[in-house]
C-alpha cells in the first residue's frame, strides 16, 4: 500500500453513463432500427444487455447478475411474446420480480414462474399483442426499474399505457430520466400526480450521445471531502443531467467540495468546512448512500441517511454490509431496513480493512477512499467494479492512490 495522501489532485475522463446507455440500448431494440451512440457505457451490465439484445431470439437467455437487464428485458421479451426463458445468477433468483410480471401480465402478457413464485427465471409464452391492455397500478415504493421498465415498452402497446404510482415514489429521478431519453427519440408522455400517460406512438431514431456517469462521480466527491487538500477535474459530465445522482453538486458543500463547470466536464475542489451532523433523505438518490455513509464515517459525521427501502434487495443488503463493513473500523451503526444512523465515525486511523465486497460493485467503489486516512485498505474481490466502471483501480491509482492488493 502507497503512502497516505494528503492532497489529491488529478483528472479523470469517466465512463459513460450504465442507466442511461442501458435506457437508449433498449430504446433502439424497440424502434427496431440501429442509430449512432457515442460514449456508450463499457460496463459490463451494458456489455451484457447488449449480448442478450443481439441473441435476443434464442430460446433460453441469461442475464447474469445484472438487476436493471433482467428487469428491462422482462418488459422486453413480455412484449415480443416469443416462446423464451430469462435467468439469471443465483443472486438474481433471489431479487423479487413478481410486481414487474405481475403488471405485465395484467396488461396482456403470459409470464410465468420456472421457480419460485414471484422470483426469476421467467418464462415467456406467446400472446396476443392486439389484446393488451391500457392501464394498470404498480406500487411506486418497489424499484424504479420495474416503472421504467414498463414505460419503455409504453408507446408501442396498442392501446399505449396509463400507469398508476401506488404509494411513495422512490428513485424518482430515474423514472424521470426514463421520460426524458424517450422524449429524446420522439415521445410524449404525462406525468400528472401519480399517473402516467403515454400514447400509443412511434420512437425515431436519431444519433445520441452518453453523458458520463454521475454515480462514479461520487467516489471522486468523497476523495475530494476525505482529502486534506484536492483538485479533481471529472471530464464528461454536464451540468443540466437527466440523471438523478447530479444532486451531488448541491449535497457536496456540506462537505467542502466545491464543484465548478467548465468546457470539459467539472473540477472538485476542498474548500473549509466544519461539519459534525448530517441527515439526508436518499429516496431520490439511493446509489449514493454508500458512499455517503463512507464519507460521514470518514469525518466523522453523526449521520442519519434514510429513504433506503430499495437498498435491501440490491446486489447484495446494502444496508446490512455498510453496517458490518464500518463495524470493523469501530464505527457505532444503528439501522433499519429503511436507513442507516452512524453515531461515531472512525476515531482510530492506525488501522487496516480488508472490505468484503459482498458481490457488489458499489461497496468496493465506496470504501476505496478510507485509503487516504487508514494504514492499509484491501479488498476481497476487486473485479466487482467491472459491473459499472471497469476502469476504476487503473482511475484512482493514476491519483496515487495504491493497487488495493
Amino acid at each position: 500500500m502507497a503512502p497516505k495522501k494528503t492532497r489529491i489532485q488529478g483528472e479523470i475522463t469517466l465512463n459513460g453513463s450504465k442507466s442511461i446507455s442501458n435506457r437508449i440500448l433498449m430504446i433502439q431494440a424497440i424502434l427496431g432500427e440501429a442509430f449512432p451512440i457515442s460514449g456508450l457505457s463499457n460496463a459490463k451490465d451494458t456489455v451484457t444487455l447488449e449480448s442478450l439484445l443481439d441473441k435476443r431470439q434464442e430460446p433460453i437467455l441469461d442475464a447474469g447478475e445484472a438487476g436493471t437487464v433482467y428487469r428491462f428485458m422482462t418488459a422486453y421479451l413480455a412484449w415480443k411474446g416469443n416462446n423464451q426463458v430469462l435467468m439469471g445468477t443465483k443472486r438474481m433468483c433471489e431479487r423479487p420480480i413478481g410486481v414487474l410480471a405481475d403488471a405485465l401480465n395484467e396488461l396482456g402478457a403470459k409470464i410465468s414462474y420456472v421457480g419460485k413464485e414471484g422470483y426469476p427465471p421467467l418464462q415467456m409464452k406467446e400472446h396476443q399483442a392486439s389484446e393488451w391492455g391500457q392501464r394498470i397500478t404498480i406500487g411506486a415504493h418497489v424499484s424504479s426499474q420495474f416503472i421504467s421498465a414498463l414505460l419503455l415498452i409504453a408507446p408501442v402497446l396498442p392501446n399505449g399505457m396509463e400507469l398508476i404510482l401506488e404509494g411513495k415514489i422512490t428513485s424518482r429521478p430515474y423514472i424521470q430520466m426514463t421520460l426524458n431519453l424517450m422524449e429524446e427519440f420522439g415521445i410524449l408522455a404525462l406525468w400528472h400526480n401519480d399517473m402516467i400517460k403515454v400514447p400509443p406512438q412511434a420512437y425515431q431514431a436519431k444519433p445520441f450521445a452518453v453523458e458520463a456517469d454521475w454515480s462514479a462521480a461520487s467516489y471522486y466527491y468523497s476523495l475530494a471531502a476525505i482529502a486534506e487538500q484536492s483538485k479533481i477535474q471529472l471530464n464528461g459530465l454536464q451540468k443540466e443531467s437527466v440523471q438523478g445522482d447530479a444532486v451531488l453538486v448541491d449535497i457536496m458543500k456540506d462537505f467542502g467540495v466545491k464543484t465548478t463547470f467548465n468546457a470539459k466536464g467539472i473540477l472538485l475542489e476542498k474548500v473549509p468546512c466544519q461539519i459534525k451532523e448530517f441527515k439526508y433523505d436518499c429516496s431520490d438518490c439511493p446509489d449514493l448512500a454508500q458512499t455517503l455513509a463512507v464519507i460521514c464515517a470518514a469525518l466523522n459525521v453523526n449521520a442519519l441517511l434514510t429513504g433506503l427501502e430499495t437498498l435491501t434487495i440490491k446486489e447484495t443488503d446494502r444496508i446490512n454490509a455498510v453496517k458490518i463493513e464500518l463495524e470493523k473500523l469501530g464505527c457505532v451503526v444503528e439501522a433499519t431496513e429503511s436507513s442507516l444512523w452512524i453515531k461515531k465515525g472512525i476515531t482510530n486511523k492506525k488501522q487496516a480493512i480488508e472490505v468484503s465486497t459482498y458481490k457488489d460493485h458499489r461497496m468496493a467503489m465506496a470504501f476505496a477512499p478510507l485509503a487516504l486516512i487508514l494504514d492499509e485498505v484491501t479488498m476481497e474481490d476487486k473485479k466487482v467494479v467491472c459491473k459499472s466502471y471497469p476502469k476504476f483501480w487503473e482511475d484512482f491509482k493514476s491519483l496515487g492512490l495504491g493497487d488495493y492488493e
